[in-house]
């Protein structure tokens, strides 16, 4: 016993002033509910009412980067102001998928039932939230953020990521995107689908190693895709569980011709690309 309490001594010394998953938790959703009333626990009818819950927000961010130096570059309060200058950008792109979102569900019956019920819509808001603290070089704070959607929504999606204008994400559930990819706008994409890596070497951490999606692709459910040198062009369609490593081009429509299969033939499912 008195080993371990040695050990844990010594572990909790070294991390004097981590922040806690729940301090950084009930920021993210504070500022959620700051963006969204529907996430809110009380209504902030006021501009005055709103101004000070901003600044009541600036000020725990600001305290928790300079308590955590080691985790930027940077000067803490300095980059409170700029994420929450820089807020406003963020918000107008969430309303953007929203509707991306309600555009694309013929389930859906308003944009309310989007922001309050929809997976999809929370993981992009954690997303879009996290990766601009991201942009403003903060380390494990946006990926705290992500994982805590990542585990209310089955939607795994990295704070480095790139993701452009009107994206949908529809039902969710076992989505994965990686670090370095990039997505263009008016992207849609359902659940199971894997934008993955080709290689896991720790040595390729700092190249490219997931795939570029571009400008209004569709991607549906169980799709993967791999690697940093794949990109999937314009106004393609990738078809259900096509598992692709290589680039496609622009207009294309991707998926498998499925075969029953019959042991006495060396026959194998295939996927076809139409231009």
């Amino acid at each position: 016993m008195e080993s371990l309490i040695k050990k844990l001594s010594i572990s909790h010394r070294n991390c004097p002033e981590c922040p806690s998953s729940k301090v950084i938790h009930v920021f993210f959703e504070n500022v959620l509910g700051l963006l969204f009333p529907d996430f809110a626990t009380e209504l902030m009818k006021e501009g005055d009412q709103i101004a000070e819950k901003i600044e009541e927000l600036r000020h725990k961010l600001s305290r928790i980067l300079i308590r955590n130096k080691h985790l930027h570059n940077g000067d803490g309060a300095e980059i409170a102001n700029l994420f929450f200058q820089k807020l406003e950008h963020v918000y107008d792109l969430l309303i953007q998928d929203v509707q991306a979102m309600f555009d694309g569900d013929p389930a859906a019956k308003s944009t309310t039932e989007i922001i309050r019920c929809y997976p999809g819509f929370y993981a992009v808001a954690a997303y879009r939230i996290a990766h601009l603290l991201h942009t403003l070089g903060v380390d494990l704070i946006p990926r705290m953020i992500t994982e805590f959607a990542h585990s209310k929504t089955g939607v795994d999606i990295h704070p480095g990521a790139k993701i452009g204008e009107k994206f949908c994400i529809d039902h969710g559930t076992g989505i994965v995107i990686g670090e370095t990819t990039i997505i263009g706008k008016c992207v849609k994409i359902y659940q199971g689908v894997t934008l993955g890596a080709l290689s896991v070497e720790k040595s390729d951490a700092d190249k490219k190693r997931h795939p570029t999606i571009e400008d209004y692709v569709v991607i549906y459910a169980g799709a993967t895709i791999l690697g940093g040198n794949t990109v999937i062009g314009n106004h393609s369609t990738i078809g259900g569980n096509v598992w692709i490593t290589k680039s496609v081009p622009s207009n294309s429509k991707i998926y498998y011709q499925a075969k029953m299969y019959n042991p006495a033939s060396d026959e194998t499912d295939t996927y076809i690309i139409k231009n």
